[in-house]
């Protein structure tokens, strides 16, 4: 019993630290906000997304980075944090914003193919007045795959 315990506590400390990655980061600006975003610009990251992470810093997100525009589909398996979406069209416009709540399940789909997803703590696009429509300048080019 005693070393269950032990490993129940091991994995839960090491848990955060396999979260943690090595992505490349980018700074985008909306709205004259300036954000720092890692990359999730090929299938594994796209896929990892920000599951397990259980804080994300304030300004900071996530930006997906997708080959070519189609409709995209987010949900929050294993994801810790609440989230809004921005679906980002290939032009660097924000076609629609959602919030999204840890562990759920079901998708959130956009309704206009997009390029990008840009996950921040949910409320940050609220707070910062940064609405569909706006422009979100520095995106790097379409993800190779």
């Amino acid at each position: 019993m005693k070393r269950l315990i032990y490993l129940l506590i091991l994995i839960t400390t090491l848990l955060p630290l396999s979260a943690s990655t090595n992505l490349t980061e980018r700074s985008l600006q909306i709205n004259g906000q300036t954000f720092i975003v890692e990359l999730a610009d090929n299938p594994s990251t796209r896929a990892q997304g920000l599951m397990y992470r259980t804080q994300l810093d304030p300004l900071r997100g996530m930006l997906f980075v997708f080959p070519d525009s189609e409709r995209r589909s987010f949900y929050m398996k294993n994801t810790f944090i609440p989230l809004s979406i921005a679906y980002i069209s290939a032009d660097g416009i924000i076609m629609e914003i959602y919030d999204m709540q840890p562990h759920e399940l079901r998708s959130v789909p956009s309704r206009y193919a997009v390029m990008y997803a840009l996950e921040v703590n949910q409320g940050l696009f609220k707070q910062l007045n940064i609405t569909a429509g706006m422009k979100v300048h520095n995106l790097p080019p379409a993800s190779p795959n």
